[in-house]
């Protein structure tokens, strides 16, 4: 029986359990949050900057499913420097020119939208500048894709660079009221059930 996770993964951890690269040695990782099965995996990376709602899994299928099939979407929110204009929303919303690994990638048509109040994120360790020196606004953005640090290079691209970043939902998860570094064991039938996942 396969075993699956919820963790909120506070900014500055690596997406994943070890590394061979000696640069990275002094980094945090996931395996800090909790006793993981041998064989467990993250689902859609989130980059060391970024936090939220990661899905960790020992089925690599479900994996694939989450990740490639296009039929499970990410949320996120994004604090960006300056106030967000309706003009760059609908840039994103139709799909803008971003570069992956050297070449452009044109993004796929999304949802974005301003949220309706301030998004209530746990308490972070980033420091994120203040209004004194210039204003910022949040914006949400839902994906059916996952490209690296594709949020932040398209809101880079529309004029308003992203300050700080959080994955709040994917698919029927969202981030509800977990902690930070928090981990929940959610149940393989349930899961199965609620992506329509039936490997």
């Amino acid at each position: 029986m396969h075993r699956h996770f919820l963790i909120y993964k506070p900014y500055r951890m690596l997406s994943q359990f070890m590394t061979n690269d000696r640069h990275q040695k002094n980094k945090r990782f996931l395996g800090e949050l909790y006793d993981f099965p041998e064989n467990a995996m993250a689902v859609g990376r989130l980059d060391e900057q970024s936090e939220g709602l990661l899905l960790i899994t020992t089925d690599g299928q479900l994996s694939h499913h989450i990740n490639k099939s296009g039929k499970v979407d990410k949320e996120y929110t994004a604090l960006v420097d300056g106030l967000i204009t309706d003009k760059a929303i609908t840039q994103l919303q139709n799909g803008v020119t971003i570069s992956i690994n050297g070449s452009t990638y044109d993004t796929k048509p999304c949802q974005v939208q301003k949220p309706h109040q301030t998004p209530d994120l746990p308490e972070t360790k980033q420091k994120i500048r203040d209004e004194r020196h210039g204003p910022t606004s949040w914006v949400n953005v839902t994906l059916s894709e996952g490209k690296f640090r594709q949020v932040r290079k398209m809101t880079g691209v529309v004029g308003f660079p992203t300050l700080r970043l959080a994955r709040v939902r994917i698919g029927p998860y969202n981030i509800d009221s977990l902690k930070n570094q928090e981990v929940i064991e959610i149940s393989d039938q349930e899961i199965r059930s609620l992506l329509f996942y039936d490997y």
